[in-house]
């Protein structure tokens, strides 16, 4: 079965996560997160790996994401990595992720590469101000990435944030759908069902 794809992309802590699993439990559909394609770093020390910018397009294996998005478009399954953020390293195992009916494809990156929209049946941008951004960010890599405040400002500071204007901020005009962070969810995802159901008209 080939699915149909939808892409939601944004920057770092938009909410672009919760509007993509909360889209994919009303389709029954898997989420492909570019957040478990980052390249290995287990060769590096930990301190080193710490260091790297992970907000840069070159972070993430874009031909691994090409291959599994090519693959899943003609109804073949794909086994994804499987990521840990604490270490920085990709684990031993990985999941398996089958094509249904729709496929939801979510991460910063999402609508950077020309090559990967192509398969967005459609596309969607989450917008939401830097400082709730980065308030919900410091909140989340504390709670489930072990990391400290102070490691979590100077990582938004340093990349995080200028990486945003430059590579992802610009890709909301890929999007066929731009959408409030901030606003109710459930408004989010019968905004992003209807244009599912009914896309816009091509340029002519």
């Amino acid at each position: 079965m080939a699915p149909r794809f939808i892409g939601i992309a944004g920057p770092s802590c938009s909410g672009k996560t919760r509007l993509a699993r909360a889209v994919a439990g009303r389709l029954d559909a898997p989420v492909l997160a570019l957040d478990s394609y980052y390249r290995q770093l287990s060769h590096l020390p930990l301190a080193a790996r710490a260091r790297v910018n992970f907000d840069e397009p070159a972070a993430l294996d874009h031909a691994l994401i090409a291959d599994h998005l090519r693959r899943l478009s003609q109804g073949l399954p794909v086994r994804k990595p499987v990521y840990d953020f604490a270490s920085h390293t990709r684990l031993a195992e990985t999941e398996l992720v089958a094509p249904r009916a729709f496929l939801v494809v979510e991460g910063l990156f999402v609508l950077y590469w020309e090559d990967l929209r192509r398969f967005y049946d459609v596309a969607v941008f989450v917008r939401l101000d830097g400082r709730e951004c980065f308030r919900r960010r410091l909140e989340r890599d504390v709670r489930e990435r072990g990391r400290t405040p102070e490691s979590v400002r100077e990582q938004y500071e340093a990349t995080v944030r200028p990486m945003a204007e430059r590579y992802i901020l610009p890709t909301a005009a890929f999007a066929g759908l731009v959408l409030d962070g901030a606003q109710p969810l459930e408004e989010s995802v019968a905004a992003v069902l209807a244009q599912l159901e009914n896309p816009p008209l091509p340029d002519r």
